[in-house]
């Protein structure tokens, strides 16, 4: 039997998760850590088999608090989840040459440079994998630059946090002075072109500077999306699993051009959002350096990265996964998704005309 500490359970991605593991482990151990006392896995039945609140990542005590942990509880893996989290562990692996316990996650310095969007935005600037976009702060808001560059309409959003945080489509420069102030206490944003097409997003593996496998699915609505100015949040309530493999391709050629630009191997679960222009265009919005909120509901249609994951961890090595860099469902599947309720996947569309 293995135990697996699984951080940042409060979140819906790592309840997503320790829910796949628990219902395809059932043997393994689950212990999940948080710092809020009120985390949501925290108090989900049968989710974990032990709970522990944890110092935030950037307290002095966070690694000493790790440590023990792993030494009380005999923990074999580790998932680590919550951005901030991959950063320090990743800072302890370039100091200590080792994870606290085997772990699976990319390099600090790509984690980093993925995580800000205004890093990335300069990495891709001038190429094809972006949209036109220009990094500005509450003190340096380049309205000048913005009209001429880009121009109205335009789209805002903050450089770090996933989701629609600081999001909107800006119509006019009032509207971007309006932004500004009702956003005053996030001090940086990104501005970019305002892209029309569909919203895209996938999820592809990474070792060691191979890639492994990847699938896509179109992001079509939102959950509450009218409580939110942009009408865009964090979370899909209706998307489509999609077999077009342009979009992993398209990905991969930005994973290799970033990894060469930083000298750094391409490694670890790494998670697109796209958008298209409006001449069907692929250009990234965001990469993130974890699995994503659907990786439970890709998991359960047949693409399975917390599995590999888990295999990877124990295997040391990608021996036991399957290659494939273009995923197929076998079904037009599509999903439902809502607040406090399990998701739903449905063979097709064709299923609400019944």
């Amino acid at each position: 039997m293995k135990t697996i500490l699984i951080t940042g359970i409060g979140g819906p991605t790592p309840r997503s998760i320790a829910s796949h593991i628990r219902k395809t482990y059932p043997e393994y151990k689950l212990i999940g850590i948080d710092t809020n006392p009120k985390a949501f896995g925290f108090f989900m039945p049968g989710l974990l088999d032990n709970h522990f609140v944890a110092p935030r990542a950037d307290d002095k005590n966070y690694f000493s608090f790790i440590k023990k942990l792993i030494e009380e509880n005999h923990i074999d893996y580790a998932i680590v989840q919550p951005e901030k989290e991959i950063i320090v562990w990743g800072d302890y692996f370039e100091k200590n040459g080792k994870f606290p316990c085997p772990a699976f996650m990319p390099s600090k310095k790509m984690a980093i440079s993925l995580m800000d969007k205004s890093i990335m935005a300069d990495l891709l600037e001038g190429t094809k994998f972006i949209p036109i976009t220009i990094k500005v702060t509450q003190d340096n808001p380049k309205f000048e630059e913005v009209e001429n560059k880009i121009g109205y309409p335009c789209w805002i959003r903050a450089t770090q946090g996933s989701g629609g945080l600081g999001s909107l489509k800006l119509l006019d420069e009032n509207n971007y002075k309006s932004w500004l102030f009702i956003n005053k206490d996030l001090n940086e944003f990104t501005v970019s072109e305002f892209l029309t097409g569909r919203h895209l997003a996938n999820q592809m593996l990474y070792y060691n500077d191979e890639y492994i496998k990847g699938a896509s699915l179109e992001c079509a609505e939102y959950v509450m999306a009218n409580l939110v100015p942009s009408k865009v949040t964090g979370n899909t309530s209706f998307g489509r699993f999609i077999n077009e493999d342009h979009i992993l391709s398209f990905c991969d050629e930005c994973i290799k051009f970033i990894s060469n630009k930083l000298g750094e191997k391409a490694h670890g679960v790494l998670s697109f959002d796209l958008k298209e222009d409006k001449e069907g265009n692929l250009k990234v919005t965001e990469v993130n350096i974890r699995h994503m909120a659907y990786t439970g509901i890709m998991a359960q249609v047949g693409f399975d990265l917390i599995s590999d994951t888990i295999s990877l961890l124990e295997e040391g090595d990608t021996s036991k996964i399957v290659r494939n860099k273009s995923f197929h469902y076998s079904k037009p599947y599509v999903f439902l998704r809502d607040v406090d309720i399990e998701p739903i996947i449905l063979e097709s569309e064709n299923e609400f005309n019944n």
